[in-house]
């Protein structure tokens, strides 16, 4: 073997051994063992690319709980000790809004790659800080909008953006149900981050919200906003509308989108047909194409065509999102809900806030996605 083969064959060895090495599994800890940390906590342990290392929660107890009996993943309430060891790649914050910040900043920090639930962080202040942070240190920021990775946002996301609904003319959510009444959050950043990230999601890069305007009621004397309404304002002069409801007797979870193709209904509660996409609508001809004396009468004319049920498989959405944030990790790319998206959420919601205060006001957003 020539000198020149056997240095060939040593550098096709690194590369493997390189290879193999990135493609183990990323060693990650949770941080928050409440409502959401244990679905984390399952899905990291059911991945192939995390394995699941520590924990943390301020109630060690519950935390055990959580892993059960016969788990090899650490518990324990010092965070320090969990950000101190080498073998944790990445940190998963399951934590209250306004702890957010202190966390995920001492993550990054420590040199971790960084997932936080919905919402990025309390305000829009604290998220960009965790934004220039990461990108400053080159690590991964992503945001857990889960609903995003469930196939059917996947699927509209897709039809949305290849322009088989034409360009968007109007976007309607509704997301209402019995639910907990919140003591330090209204409804708007209860529920509206879903509906919000989701529209985030789906829209091409050319169309933003640029302003909100917001309405909310409290009936029933909670302290905050138990019924809202949100209006956005695209760039492109369509509208996009958004209903929260802590106090409907009936739950309803449906998104409709406009075109001027095709309008595409989701109902995400409805397993045997969860999107429909119809061929109704409203054309417009122009002047041109008719003569002058039929102009007024024949410049609008309605469409009714087929309606068509696309079939969408079912995978967890908690699954896709973390193996997404490990792909992005691999990868060294921002994630499809990167710290960035959790701005324009945030973004809106401040926004949303304002507006509230003045009994429905416009206010502007933050140009540029």
């Amino acid at each position: 073997m020539s000198r020149e083969q056997s240095k060939d064959q040593d550098l096709r060895a690194d590369r493997r051994k390189r290879t193999a090495v990135t493609q183990e599994p990323l060693g990650v800890a949770v941080v928050g063992a409440g409502y959401w940390g244990p679905n984390l906590v399952r899905n990291f342990q059911a991945s192939e690319r995390f394995r699941l290392r520590w924990l943390c929660d301020l109630d060690v107890d519950r935390a055990q709980r959580v892993l059960g009996g016969y788990s090899t993943v650490q518990a324990t309430a010092d965070y320090a000790a969990v950000l101190a060891d080498p073998d944790v790649a990445a940190v998963a914050v399951a934590t209250p809004a306004g702890t957010h910040l202190d966390i995920a900043l001492a993550a990054l920090r420590a040199g971790k790659h960084v997932l936080v639930e919905k919402p990025l962080a309390a305000t829009y202040a604290d998220g960009m800080r965790l934004v220039a942070e990461a990108e400053e240190r080159g690590l991964t920021l992503m945001c857990d909008h889960t609903y995003c990775y469930t196939p059917a946002v996947g699927h509209i996301r897709d039809l949305v953006r290849s322009g088989e609904l034409g360009e968007i003319h109007f976007v309607d959510s509704v997301r209402i149900n019995l639910g907990l009444v919140q003591k330090d959050i209204d409804v708007l950043w209860d529920l509206a981050p879903h509906d919000l990230s989701i529209l985030d999601f789906i829209l091409p890069d050319h169309v933003e919200p640029v302003a909100v305007a917001a309405h909310g009621a409290d009936p029933i004397g909670a302290g905050q906003a138990c019924v809202a309404y949100l209006t956005l304002t695209l760039n492109t002069g369509a509208i996009a509308h958004v209903h929260v409801n802590w106090l409907s007797p009936t739950k309803v979870r449906t998104t409709m989108v406009g075109g001027a193709k095709r309008t595409l209904v989701w109902d995400d509660l409805n397993p045997l047909q969860r999107v429909a996409v119809y061929d109704r609508g409203v054309d417009l001809a122009s002047p041109q194409e008719i003569g002058a004396d039929e102009r007024r009468d024949m410049l609008i004319s309605y469409r009714s065509g087929d309606m068509v049920a696309p079939a969408i498989g079912e995978k967890e959405a908690l699954r896709s999102m973390v193996d997404e944030f490990g792909d992005a990790i691999r990868e060294r790319r921002a994630p499809l809900t990167d710290g960035r998206a959790g701005l324009r959420v945030l973004d809106i919601l401040e926004a949303a806030s304002r507006s509230l205060e003045f009994k429905g006001a416009v206010v502007g957003l933050r140009a540029g996605r």
